[in-house]
């Protein structure tokens, strides 16, 4: 395997931002700051939130690669010549405290104190993927009878009548266009912009997927989830809002909103809030359903800490028929294809077409 040549010295000093949940340090980070997480199989979405906010160093107090997903996610901020050393997870509360710090390729000068760290380097990432592709059968055989089981409990919610949602967006007859921060999901959207512009189908976030809609320069019509991901910025946007309530009726994101002076209407049902937003879209009359980002396999949902997909799969054989999922379309259909000029006979009968 051969390898760039691009590497992060060390060692590097500079102001630490610490958290143990990554998406609500990854609102914060600003460039230059030293991140510090606790964070198990770094999955895509982290490390493009971290290149994004171009810090200077990384620590993670967790394990970068477990030896059970076998990722590529990792080597990209490698490849960037981010520095990323690991260390304990004693040594989290340490760290969270002290401001100032310098790390080194074998240790974290905290000026009074000394944290040992090892550098996690492109040997340290071929290591835990080859275990990972060891394991892997032994987990999709765990992943396989996670699904099952779960999926045979909560067949009869999907079956029952789901819960009414009065909304000021009109959905029935209409494209939707679901939109989650996973993997791709900003390529694949660039992606639809000729589909956005024609269609012009009612856009929903999930959660964090309000942000990516408001990164790609539209305004989100409905922000469904449990608010835990999503910016202050996107609340504001007139969104409609919906709280991803449990069963029983308990909405612990609506308490977020209630402090912000906002009002949202709450959906009590199972599954995870992607599932709830292609429910909604569904029950609401949507004649397509279009997706980007969406979890939908294996290591997809490990990278979240979810065993199985029982839900999910559920979900998609109830809606199937109106789903077009865009997940990788950009790798189909590459931006410099996207961006080269239509011949002038081509653009002729493109504006023929249109006004008929």
């Amino acid at each position: 395997m051969r390898w760039k040549s691009k590497t992060g010295l060390l060692p590097i000093t500079g102001i630490t931002e610490s958290d143990r949940s990554t998406k609500r340090l990854l609102q914060r980070l600003g460039p230059g700051r030293i991140a510090v997480l606790a964070h198990d199989d770094m999955d895509e979405l982290a490390v493009r939130g971290l290149l994004q906010a171009r810090v200077s160093a990384v620590v993670n107090t967790g394990r970068t690669m477990t030896g059970t997903i076998a990722s590529r996610a990792v080597l990209e901020l490698l490849e960037a010549g981010t520095p990323l050393v690991e260390t304990s997870p004693d040594a989290f509360e340490l760290l969270n405290t002290s401001r100032t710090v310098t790390v080194t390729d074998h240790g974290i000068d905290m000026g009074t104190s000394w944290v040992p760290c090892r550098r996690f380097t492109r040997q340290s990432w071929l290591a835990g993927y080859r275990a990972a592709q060891a394991s892997e059968p032994k987990q999709l055989a765990r992943f396989i009878e996670n699904t099952l089981k779960y999926a045979a409990e909560e067949k009869e919610q999907l079956l029952e009548p789901f819960p009414p949602v009065s909304l000021r967006t009109e959905l029935p007859g209409r494209h939707a266009l679901v939109v989650v921060r996973g993997s791709g999901y900003r390529e694949d959207f660039a992606a639809l912009k000729r589909y956005i512009r024609r269609v012009r189908p009612v856009l929903i976030g999930v959660d964090g997927g309000a942000d990516a809609i408001l990164e790609a320069g539209y305004k989100p019509d409905i922000i469904i989830g449990d608010m835990d991901s999503v910016s202050d910025l996107a609340l504001f946007s007139g969104a409609e809002l919906i709280v991803h309530s449990y069963r029983n009726g308990a909405a612990p994101g609506m308490e977020r909103l209630r402090r912000l002076g906002l009002a949202a209407v709450s959906l009590p049902t199972g599954g995870t809030s992607e599932d709830a937003a292609l429910l909604l879209a569904y029950e609401q009359g949507c004649k397509q359903i279009v997706t980007v980002g969406l979890h939908s396999h294996m290591q997809d949902f490990m990278e979240k800490g979810r065993k199985g997909m029982g839900s999910t799969w559920l979900v998609r054989m109830k809606i199937g028929s109106r789903l077009v999922d865009a997940r990788g379309i950009s790798r189909l259909y590459p931006a410099t294809e996207r961006r080269k000029p239509a011949s002038p006979g081509a653009a002729w009968l493109s504006f023929v077409r249109f006004l008929h």
